[in-house]
């Protein structure tokens, strides 16, 4: 958008049947950072910091690392049509043995945003870490590509909407500018960190770099580049949700800053996605805290014998505790971790489950917290 408003067409050369090698480099120029943009952002800011706090207070972390960004795996894989559940996932976190082809693959994705915050935490965000990223998603190695014949194409009508960039050269420039822009924040003139991160995702998507797992590569980039600028210590911003509730509009917007240069409007719907996701993920930990108090008063209360501090983390690390999870913590044999745990199925606390000749031992409550939008919690 111009300063008065008026679409600015950035992309005269731009067809979507014909790689678009002419796509303009970063930054745009446009008005990136209008009024409206701006509020917004203070808005997202604001939810961001307080979810940063509210994470940092919980008792025990790894509940939100070994949850949060799990929950993003699957719903960034469904956005590309890799369809598993939630309770599927949680199954088979110790493990992909006997997971299905679409769960091992969203766990995959789980992995590589763990790896990723390596990454960042040795060198900046660099088109190195998204072929790591991809590589990491897809199980096999992927490097920026080098044939041509990538097209995206509509899902209902198969007809091509967009085609990228298609020499090693345009790439390889459009990928070196893109690095610089994600870092570049010398000047007056620097933008927003938020701002900044919305235009390079779409420059991301719009080069796509890779011949598969562009759109999964440049969501986990957004949550490495909130860590990698402090604004967040972990990656547990589960974006994903809210574009796959705006899928249409995603796609949408994307589509119309390359034909129409409308990066106002693309800005505008990123800041929303954040400042939405952050205040959801801010109630949710509030009740995994509530829920966490709820189930330790339980215990002393009714059942003393089966109280211990670390027991409790245990379960709450994850919906589904294995016997093995309990012996690895030091907290007993397999014959005692056993007892521990079939005594809070009796107490109410967990439920016992069968996976082939595997019992599980699955936390109810906190499953109904991370697999349902609202935040209630039964009673005991």
């Amino acid at each position: 958008m111009s300063q008065t408003g008026e679409i600015v067409n950035t992309s005269p050369a731009w067809q979507p049947d014909r790689p678009y090698d002419a796509l303009p480099p970063l930054p745009p120029k446009a008005d990136l950072e209008s009024r409206t943009v701006l509020k917004q952002c203070v808005q997202a800011r604001s939810a961001l910091a307080e979810l940063k706090v509210a994470a940092a207070l919980i008792p025990n972390p790894a509940v939100l690392i070994n949850t949060l960004p799990l929950l993003e795996a699957q719903a960034s894989s469904e956005i590309e049509n890799v369809v598993t559940t939630a309770d599927e996932l949680f199954r088979h976190l110790d493990g992909d043995e006997g997971a299905d082809p679409a769960t091992r693959e969203a766990l995959r994705y789980r992995s590589a945003l763990l790896q990723g915050v390596g990454l960042i935490a040795e060198r900046p965000l660099s088109t190195a870490t998204a072929e790591a990223i991809c590589t990491r998603i897809k199980g096999a190695e992927m490097t920026v590509r080098i044939v041509p014949g990538t097209r995206i194409a509509s899902a209902r009508t198969g007809a091509v909407v967009y085609t990228p960039p298609e020499r090693q050269q345009s790439l390889r420039d459009l990928l070196t500018n893109w690095e610089i822009f994600l870092h570049d924040d010398d000047g007056d003139g620097a933008l927003d960190p938020l701002v900044r991160m919305a235009v390079a995702h779409y420059q991301f998507e719009a080069i796509h770099p890779f011949t598969d797992g562009n759109g999964r590569t440049g969501r986990v980039i957004n949550s490495l580049f909130l860590v990698e600028r402090r604004l967040l210590d972990k990656p547990i911003l589960y974006l994903s949700r809210y574009v796959i509730a705006h899928k249409a509009d995603y796609y949408r917007l994307l589509l119309e800053v390359t034909r129409d240069g409308a990066w106002e409007s693309w800005i505008l719907y990123m800041l929303r996605g954040i400042e939405e996701t952050a205040r959801w993920t801010l109630a949710k930990i509030s009740a995994i805290r509530e829920l966490t108090t709820i189930v330790t008063e339980h215990l002393r209360s009714a059942h003393p014998k089966l109280y211990d501090r670390d027991l409790v983390d245990v379960i709450f690390e994850q919906p589904y505790c294995r016997i093995r999870n309990v012996v690895e913590r030091g907290l007993g044999t397999r014959q005692s971790a056993s007892r521990y745990l079939h005594g809070l199925v009796e107490a109410g606390v967990l439920r016992e489950v069968r996976a082939g000749r595997e019992k599980l031992f699955v936390n109810p409550r906190l499953m109904a917290l991370l697999t349902r939008d609202g935040n209630d919690i039964a009673a005991f």
